[in-house]
Parts: C-alpha cells; structure tokens; sequence
C-alpha cells in the first residue's frame, strides 16, 4: 500500500514506498536529452551494480518539505555505493542519509532561474551534492559546477569545451546539440544502439580483411604457379 504524504509525516517508520511527485518532462527535447543521459551511463556500467540513477524522480530529504511538498526533485542524479535497484523515489532517510554525488538540471523558459538560483544553493548547503551541471536543450547552453570548501566553484572546461567530472569519471560535452558523455580520451560514449552498430561495424571489417588476405593469397598462388610455368618453359629444373 502507498502511504500518503500526511501519514508518512506522523509516523515516519518506512518511506521507501513513497510515490514520485514529478511533472512531465517540458518537452520532446528534454525527454530524448535524459533518455540520452540514462541510457548511455546505464549501457557503460552495465556490468556495475553499486550505483542509482534517478532521472526526474522527486528526492525526500525532510519530513518538512514531505509536507510542503515545496521541491521538485532533479531531472537527472547520480547516486554511488549504493545498492542498484528500482526505487519510486529517492527517500534520504531511507537510504543510510545519502544524498546525490552528481545532479545535472536541464533548463527550460519556466524553470532556468529557479535551477541557477534557489537549486543551486539547496545542493550546494543542504546536499552537499559535489558536483551540480545545467544543460539547456534549447540554447545549448552548458555550466558545471564543483564543491570546493563548501562553496560551488565553475569548472573550467577544457580546449573542446568538456568539462570534467570526477563523480562520473568522465567528461561532459555536447555532441550534435546533445548533452554527452565522453571518455578520459575523449571518446564519444555510446549509446546501446551506437554500440550494436559499433560491434556490427567492426565484424564486417574483420570479415572484410579476411576476405582481402584470402583474396591476394589465391591470386599470389597463381602469379606463383604462371611463373613456375615460365620457369619450366625456358628449361629450368624446379626440382
């Protein structure tokens, strides 16, 4: 059974049946960035089950704003060394106080101030979240920021304009007017269907090499028996 807000409030024992309390993402653009955002991290550390991603899922942090219902949780976060599993809601006291080691905010007309403004300070004094990034679907707009002495400090990116996050251990960057990820060296991410395409890609070279040395095998077998042939002709002992 699902509690409401008002008995969870009074009696507080399990919350983590607690329902997300998130509106529809604004618009096509910003639902393919967060697929885009999910899917790629998810495929990446496929093999790794010590993380959570919460993609516009709403985050419990106090009984306080459980009965305000005065915040709407990020777009996307990133939670490590904790079990991965299906979770409604992310319910910090139910999850050992953790709170979020990466947020990133997709901006939009209706919510941009608020997530350079009143977010930014919540993750920065209250979460305590170290690194926080907004993208903008429509502008292309991208900033990163790091905790440093309890004060959020801009990233700096680099000569590609990535900039770089040790919560993920990747870089952040656009692709096409996307928001992507990219590896230490610089490589595009993929996504699962990237990656099939990728590894197709791949066995059609491989077959397509072993087809070319088969190739230049059997026609240097002939150019080798034509000169035998001429060997033979002008009276040479191949023996």
């Amino acid at each position: 059974m699902v509690l409401t807000a008002q008995q969870l409030a009074d009696l507080m024992p399990d919350a983590t049946q607690l329902e997300s309390d998130e509106p529809e993402m604004e618009s096509s653009e910003h639902y393919t960035q967060l697929l885009l955002l999910v899917s790629c991290l998810e495929w990446l550390w496929k093999d790794d089950n010590n993380f959570f991603i919460g993609a516009n899922l709403t985050i419990y942090f106090s009984r306080q704003q459980l009965k305000n219902r005065d915040f709407r949780g990020p777009d996307f976060f990133l939670v490590k060394n904790t079990e991965k599993k299906p979770r409604k809601s992310w319910v910090v006291w139910e999850e050992n106080g953790q709170y979020p080691d990466l947020i990133i905010e997709l901006l939009s007309d209706s919510t941009a101030n608020i997530d350079r403004t009143l977010k930014k300070q919540l993750y920065q004094d209250r979460f305590r979240t170290p690194e926080y990034f907004w993208f903008s679907p429509e502008t292309i707009e991208l900033e990163g920021y790091r905790l440093d002495d309890g004060k959020y400090q801009p990233i700096i990116p680099d000569e590609n304009n990535f900039y770089w996050s040790e919560s993920l251990g990747l870089f952040l960057g656009i692709h096409e007017e996307k928001l992507r990820y990219f590896s230490i060296e610089r490589k595009l991410i993929p996504t699962p269907a990237e990656s099939a395409l990728q590894a197709q890609a791949e066995v059609l070279q491989v077959q397509a090499e072993a087809l070319q040395a088969q190739t230049e095998a059997s026609q240097a077998k002939q150019r080798v028996s034509e000169l035998e042939a001429k060997l033979r002709e002008l009276g040479v002992n191949l023996e």
